[in-house]
């Protein structure tokens, strides 16, 4: 199956398709085919989301389920990819998902979808720069005996946060040539880790203990339960292809690139995740010692056990340099949002956020108001051990539905669908509900308790904030949505004050 191209759409200047939609065009489109690729990989992360919840797919299933479930989820995600793809080649904007849901479901369906798909992508930044935070005091501990208490790890924390927020107000060809440098960082990256722990003189684990050991450190006794929330791993770290989407006002030839850039961004992470995990696991010295690392990260752990101190720092600043080119890729991704859902007035003080600078042409308040609104959202981190988990649970709860709607409404929509060059044809509907009945299975299991007994400390608050997001857009809606929100008429740009 290869998605069909024509020949009309292909020589459409990406100007004048904006314009088209509605539009026009305010920002630099200075972002390569590869750039735009480059962004969703980087924000998916392979070296962000499989190291930081390697810890919680050891004791949830142990690795049968991670390395099974990532090839069964990898598959689902796929899916799911393709079918948001084939939306964002006839709508390519920054509004990404609100825009499609209001094109082919009206108002109502983009507020939702614009809300938790703002507030996922709020959460990732918030999510992926404190787990790079954590892993600095790693190193820091291993390298100075630095004792990363909440306090120091916050600092650490905010000045990450400062650093996206300076590389992504310096402009985004900057960002499209650090994208593209992580690409080969995250690829390269995972070669050392796999070649440096497959080649060290140290015992490995057999190939029936990777791929079919089970183990269950839940406190559930259900064996299809545990294999479920294992699933979980994969799910987590599949998330932020949305950001091809997102930068398509920046990039060249983008009805076909954007899309491009969200499907290729999920196999080449499918591939190179798998092989990743794979070597984590077959390295893996003292199963208990792990999970219960004095570090506090267990593939740090295994770096140690296999590499010693030297070693394991140095795949571990590996780690720590993916890190944070993913939180600066989903920072661009989450101003852009932010930029494109002003400009429809669906952000309070949305004349603020949805300025560009004349000379970078980049939407710098709606950078700085990304990074502030992460810093708001990690900061109980400062007091509750369980804040960081409920913020990786809004931006999960948040993004995965907002992917399955514009898909849903364009199922719904049938023949009124007038597709972009990149498509799936007779595939379209097929792979489409499949796509959606997956988010439909993965949306509840997010909500699912993940360990027994449920406390304080182990509840789950993804279903918490899947409310308070639906609860927050409602309230938002009727008090001054209906009111300020409105995208463009088709085929007539709207001219704003958008420059300072």
């Amino acid at each position: 199956m290869s998605p069909r191209s024509t020949g009309a759409h292909r020589l459409a200047n990406d100007d004048d398709v904006l314009a088209g939609l509605g539009y026009k065009s305010v920002l630099a489109r200075r972002m390569s085919p590869f750039g735009n690729y480059a962004i969703s990989f980087t924000v998916i992360s392979i070296l962000s989301g499989c190291m930081t919840l390697y810890g919680f797919g050891l004791n949830t299933g142990g690795p049968a389920v991670i390395m099974w479930g990532w090839a069964g989820v990898g598959l689902m995600v796929l899916l799911l990819g393709m079918s948001l793809a084939e939306v964002t080649s006839a709508y390519p904007t920054s509004g990404g998902l609100y825009y499609m849901a209001h094109r082919l479901g009206g108002p109502r369906w983009a507020w939702v979808t614009g809300w938790l798909n703002l507030l996922g992508l709020l959460g990732a930044i918030a999510g992926i720069d404190y787990g790079a935070a954590t892993f600095v005091g790693a190193f820091a501990n291993l390298q100075w005996g630095f004792v990363p208490t909440p306090e120091k790890t916050m600092m650490i924390f905010l000045g990450i946060l400062l650093l996206h927020g300076l590389l992504n107000v310096a402009g985004v060809r900057l960002v499209s040539v650090l994208n593209s440098v992580s690409v080969w960082w995250h690829l390269g990256g995972v070669a050392v880790i796999v070649g440096a722990l497959a080649f060290a003189p140290v015992q490995h684990r057999s190939a029936e203990f990777v791929f079919t050991h089970f183990n269950n450190d839940t406190g559930f006794t259900d064996g299809l339960y545990v294999t479920a929330l294992g699933l979980l791993l994969a799910q987590y770290t599949f998330c932020g292809y949305d950001a091809s989407s997102h930068l398509s006002e920046e990039t060249t030839r983008a009805q076909i690139s954007a899309p491009r850039g969200i499907v290729r961004s999920i196999w080449v992470s499918w591939i190179a995740g798998f092989i990743l995990l794979a070597g984590l696991t077959f390295a893996i010295q003292d199963y208990t010692g792990t999970q219960t690392s004095a570090t506090g990260v267990p593939p740090a752990q295994i770096f140690l056990d296999v590499l010693g101190a030297n070693g394991a720092k140095a795949l571990l600043l590996i780690v720590i340099m993916a890190q944070l080119f993913c939180g600066n890729a989903e920072t661009a991704a989450s101003s852009r949002m932010v930029f494109a859902f002003s400009r429809d007035g669906a952000i309070p003080f949305a004349a603020t956020w949805r300025r560009v600078s004349p000379r970078t042409k980049t939407p710098v308040a709606a950078v700085w108001l990304s990074v502030a609104a992460a810093l708001v959202l990690a900061a109980p981190s400062l007091y509750s051990p369980t804040a960081y988990a409920a913020v990786t649970a809004i931006n999960v709860i948040g993004i995965t539905p907002a992917y399955a709607i514009p898909v849903f409404l364009r199922l719904r929509a049938g023949d009124r669908f007038q597709p972009g060059p990149w498509n799936l044809g007779r595939w379209s509907k097929p792979i489409g509900w499949t796509a959606v009945t997956w988010v439909g299975f993965v949306t509840v299991l997010f909500c699912l308790p993940q360990a027994w007994p449920i406390t304080v400390t182990s509840f789950n608050y993804a279903g918490v904030a899947l409310a308070a997001v639906l609860v927050l857009a409602w309230v938002l809606w009727i008090t001054k949505g209906r009111r300020t929100y409105q995208i463009p008429s088709l085929n007539t740009h709207t001219d704003f004050e958008g420059v300072i």
